[in-house]
């Protein structure tokens, strides 16, 4: 066998799934078949027990990139697929240190290393220890590289298969959590801040496939937060097989509430506003929950009374995947997944329109209700949804609204 450059993909808690497991792996097959914009025969994904290897045309370094943001796998792991002798491990393993080192600092000290060996085929002529032992003479002498075995600058992983042998120097940290898709579908309420996007993603780590809608205030402010909305929902989409964003203007619905006299529960008539309608449009589109940023007690808003109000208008079960997270955990994960710096720029949030000097902060359902009647809230989402177009951050600059709903007289 002619070695071959390939990715190893290992499971995350994926391993811990019994008799259903097999569902999981198909979504993670399909997601990283999406991943790397797979044709007839590439990329070719090979089932190794719990390690997917991965073959593909793709430049190496973006092969690793893309895989890295699959969700579902916890370790990326370049390597080299040789065949199952011992002479074909040493020259593979030798092959990507000699490799390294043309990548380092040459006038550092010598690394230490360390061989790792697994043996899953017992019929390979070495056992684990004889495998660590001979390879790891070998490269000593060759490289006149130090051995240690705790933590080691190097680490050479060795897998023997029972068809062939993975050699690999170099580990990356996957996204872990569940295949996007496997536990089920969501719509995740995207907002232009910090909060919201961080939710999305961490409701796709639990498995759920996120479809997004965003409320801007239009007519009464300008079309900045649904440009934040697209950039965001593109980011995300890295992370799943793409979704579409629906962009809903409330901005008149929002006067319509101030006008019923909401006074100070104008706040949180128009978050029960948003849900309501969410909710109507998550059945139609097929979502069993709706996704929101909330994070207990950071707003007027949030608090455990007004959460509670809010989350009375939903059809839909409402999931806070950041409910006990503080505002410092929330923009670190942002950073990390690549979302705050478009969470940064300016836009005109419809949260803060019409906003009274004084929030409740503690309400009920009774109350809204009052404010709800006469609005005639039924009639107001039918109105707002009406408007509703959707475009899919795959196809940014070009509008696509295949499901507009016809439009209800005022």
């Amino acid at each position: 066998m002619t070695p071959q450059r390939c990715v190893l993909l290992k499971y995350g808690e994926l391993v811990l799934k019994g008799r259903n497991r097999g569902a999981f792996e198909r979504h993670l097959l399909h997601n990283v078949t999406h991943a790397l914009g797979g044709g007839e025969d590439d990329p070719r994904i090979l089932q190794r027990g719990n390690v997917l290897a991965v073959l593909s045309r793709l430049p190496h370094d973006e092969l690793i990139r893309r895989l890295c943001e699959v969700i579902g796998i916890s370790v990326v792991q370049p390597a080299l697929r040789v065949s199952k002798t011992p002479d074909a491990m040493i020259s593979a393993a030798l092959q990507l240190l000699h490799e390294h080192i043309e990548h380092t600092d040459t006038t550092a000290e010598p690394p230490t290393f360390a061989v790792r060996a697994r043996r899953r085929s017992k019929k390979f002529p070495l056992t684990s220890d004889q495998i660590a032992v001979q390879l790891g003479d070998r490269i000593r002498r060759e490289m006149d590289w130090p051995v240690r075995l705790d933590a080691p600058d190097i680490e050479v992983n060795v897998e023997v298969d029972y068809r062939e042998v993975f050699v690999s120097v170099e580990r990356h940290r996957g996204q872990g959590g569940l295949p996007v898709g496997s536990t089920g579908r969501a719509l995740a309420m995207l907002s232009g801040g910090f909060d919201s996007p961080v939710a999305a993603y961490r409701a796709m780590r639990r498995g759920l496939a996120c479809d997004f809608v965003h409320f801007t205030g239009a007519p009464l402010t300008g079309p900045s937060s649904a440009y934040k909305a697209y950039a965001l929902a593109r980011e995300l989409n890295r992370f799943q097989p793409n979704s579409r964003v629906h962009v809903v203007p409330i901005g008149t619905a929002q006067r319509t509430l101030a006008t019923a006299g909401s006074g100070q529960l104008q706040i949180v008539a128009q978050r029960r506003l948003m849900v309501r309608a969410a909710a109507t449009l998550g059945h139609e589109l097929g979502a069993e929950a709706l996704v929101t940023g909330d994070s207990l007690g950071q707003v007027s808003s949030q608090t455990l009374s007004n959460m509670a109000t809010v989350e009375q208008a939903s059809t839909l079960p409402l999931l806070r995947p950041l409910v006990a997270w503080d505002k410092e955990e929330i923009i670190a994960e942002a950073n990390r997944i690549g979302t705050a710096e478009i969470s940064k720029l300016p836009d005109e949030d419809c949260c803060t329109l019409l906003t009274p000097p004084r929030v409740a902060t503690s309400t009920t359902e009774e109350q809204l209700s009052v404010v709800e009647g006469r609005a005639q809230i039924d009639e107001l989402v039918a109105k707002v949804l009406a408007n509703t177009q959707v475009m899919s951050p795959a196809d940014m600059g070009e509008s696509v609204a295949p499901e507009e709903r016809a439009p209800v007289a005022d």
